[in-house]
């Protein structure tokens, strides 16, 4: 812990540094920084030190303690921890700082407010940050989710050029994660030039399906280019390096493209459909409400309806944990995600007048659930290893986008397969 003198007419500051070391890693050490104003008071500089938290997350409380010798220390709550300095006329002063073992660089610094003896609690500061995190979700979810409802009413070219884009930052998301530290650890990464390489060909799938149709013969041919460029760099080749990849085309490029097969290629007219029969003219008329589209839209709300209804049960009444993958998860969040989910397709369905059969809406809503279910774990598996909290932070509030599509990625080719293969006529 350092600090900083300063002049005796003007209000010194300090600051510090804590380093905690990491449960999963002993050999690193995640820094963060803690900063508040002291009050007519001195510092005099003294080495820095270093606290060591043996808990993987935890939040420090750290005070400062006047003796009548003038000679104070600092002192974790607990107690265990202390480091002594000198400095004359020490008043009491807390920091709060709160480490994470998911975060690799420094955080910002927590500014803690002091006026003369009254600073914000633990519990003010905890609450502040929530409600600002909570804040942010709303504002950009209600944002993503209009403009998405729009780009999937819209469909064509304009939804297959978003499609390209989710998948050109998600697959570059997802190769900083091969590239990062807990996962490099053990493994080589491909090269920078491939990743970058293979990111680019990712987000040319989506617009290859819409126009072609199929992607198995691109697909098999850019794996081919891509490991012969793996095998052909200088060095030595690992195959790590061309599992890692081949994976990354099919996780981000070749799952996502079933959307746009999805929405797109699925034609048939959903003729029962009332919606399309009020639907203007100028925006396509009846003929614009197909199966894809409907399906399309079913999938996505029932994704949603899941996610929502998870996160609600699992607060009200979660207890036994789901998964060790992600200890958040519990089995009784999992099943009003199940519930909500199923009632969410069955609903939709009676609206849109397909499927036309209940027990296929049940069906597709089983799958929806049990897809978005496993993705969402999968993202999580990837995380883990990786040791981030989150795959990237575009999105304020919510993360990166691989945070936001990773229930998304296995369900579009599972809708796809079940409306083009399991239900007679296309469910119509």
């Amino acid at each position: 812990m350092s600090s900083t003198s300063s002049s005796s007419m003007a209000t010194p500051s300090y600051c510090g540094k804590i380093d905690a070391r990491r449960a999963t890693n002993t050999s690193q050490l995640l820094s963060i920084s803690v900063a508040s104003s002291a009050c007519n008071c001195h510092f005099r500089p003294f080495p820095s030190k270093t606290l060591v938290s043996c808990l993987s997350s935890t939040k420090l409380g750290l005070n400062f303690f006047d003796a009548p010798n003038g000679r104070g220390y600092l002192q974790i709550n607990n107690g265990r921890f202390r480091i002594r300095y000198k400095s004359p006329n020490i008043l009491e002063r807390t920091l709060l700082a709160k480490t994470d073992a998911n975060l690799i660089d420094d955080e910002d610094p927590v500014e803690v407010i002091k006026d003369h003896g009254s600073s914000k609690t633990d519990a003010d500061l905890e609450k502040q940050q929530k409600s600002s995190q909570l804040s942010k979700r709303v504002v950009f979810g209600l944002g993503i989710g209009i403009t998405a409802g729009g780009v999937v009413l819209t469909g064509g070219w304009v939804f297959s050029v978003a499609v390209a884009a989710a998948v050109f930052a998600g697959s570059r998301e997802y190769f900083e994660l091969v590239r990062s530290h807990g996962i490099a650890s053990g493994m080589t990464p491909p090269p920078l030039y491939v990743s970058r390489a293979c990111s680019v060909i990712c987000a040319l799938m989506p617009l290859i399906t819409l126009y072609k149709g199929q992607i198995d013969v691109s697909v098999a041919s850019a794996a081919f280019v891509v490991a012969m460029a793996l095998l052909l760099q200088r060095g030595n080749p690992r195959f790590s390096q061309l599992s890692s990849t081949i994976f990354g085309l099919f996780y981000c490029g070749y799952l996502p493209s079933f959307w746009v097969k999805l929405r797109c290629r699925l034609l048939a007219p959903a003729l029962n459909t009332g919606v399309g029969a009020t639907w203007p003219i100028l925006l396509g008329g009846q003929a614009h409400w197909t199966v894809g589209l409907v399906a399309t839209l079913i999938s996505i709300s029932s994704i949603i309806a899941a996610d929502t209804f998870a996160f609600v049960g699992g607060k009200a009444f979660g207890r036994i944990p789901l998964t060790s993958i992600s200890p958040k998860k519990t089995w009784e969040g999992a099943i009003a995600g199940l519930a909500g989910c199923i009632a969410t397709s069955v609903l939709l369905s009676k609206i849109f007048s397909w499927p036309t059969s209940n027990l296929s809406a049940i069906g597709f809503g089983l799958l929806n659930f049990f897809a978005s279910l496993f993705g969402d774990l999968l993202e999580s598996m990837i995380k883990r290893d990786a040791g981030v909290k989150d795959s990237g932070s575009l999105i304020p509030g919510h993360g990166g986008i691989l945070d936001r599509v990773d229930s998304y990625i296995f369900t579009g080719a599972l809708a796809y397969a079940f409306v083009r293969n399991l239900l007679p006529l296309y469910g119509v």
